[in-house]
């Protein structure tokens, strides 16, 4: 368990659009281009083997613009918790969810990857035990999933979803369901769980509807 005294100051970015890490959740990744390989070996290095999961904003391409404008404010630090090397080099990694963290600026150097001061002041919640959801109510919600995934053509294990604790079922959809970077951006900034579950059913009806703009009723 890591504790707020124990949270750096700085920490390696790895921008990806549309991956979504949340504090206590897992978060599996394939690292392959030579810049996050040399991110990951220096992170092994340190003592709380932090990478800040983060998604660049929209932007035109031939629009330069510093990381601070590139990058959406907040982000997520995650662990790293498990790895294995393939026998060309490259890594399967696990990233475990500590906090989110607020972007304050790029730190210059002759890293191939970003680095940042970041912020962890406001998301003191994200350090302690799993959150709870007082009106979370299962059989409508797996109804809709339900619905949602058979338009999606996706599958999954049901017996699982119906016995996974409010905040792993959650948070896990908020990470899996394919959303656009900016809706996974707003699971990510909920300032509570109840918020989160609100906001991933509201992604999940509106997709039910096409798209379309007509009233979400909750």
């Amino acid at each position: 368990m890591i504790k707020a005294a124990d949270l750096p100051e700085t920490i390696a970015l790895f921008p990806l659009p549309g991956a979504l890490l949340l504090p206590r959740a897992r978060l599996p990744l394939h690292i392959f281009e030579p810049r996050y390989l040399a991110m990951l070996d220096d992170t092994m290095k340190t003592r709380h083997r932090l990478i800040g999961m983060i998604q660049p904003r929209e932007m035109p391409r031939d629009v330069p613009a510093p990381a601070e404008r590139r990058m959406h404010a907040i982000g997520c630090a995650g662990r790293l918790t498990a790895f294995s090397e393939t026998e060309d080099g490259r890594y399967m990694i696990t990233l475990t969810g500590i906090s989110r963290f607020r972007f304050q600026r790029e730190v210059p150097g002759f890293t191939p990857y970003l680095r940042a001061d970041i912020s962890w002041s406001g998301f003191e919640r994200d350090l302690g035990n799993a959150e709870s959801d007082p009106g979370f109510r299962r059989d409508p919600f797996l109804d809709l999933l339900g619905r949602y995934f058979a338009a999606q053509g996706l599958s999954t294990d049901w017996s699982s979803l119906r016995q996974a604790e409010e905040e792993l079922l959650i948070n896990s959809l908020s990470m899996l369901c394919p959303f656009a970077p900016e809706d996974k951006q707003a699971l990510l900034e909920a300032p509570s769980l109840p918020t989160r579950r609100e906001t991933l059913v509201t992604l999940i009806e509106f997709a039910l509807r096409g798209g379309s703009s007509e009233e979400i009723l909750q």
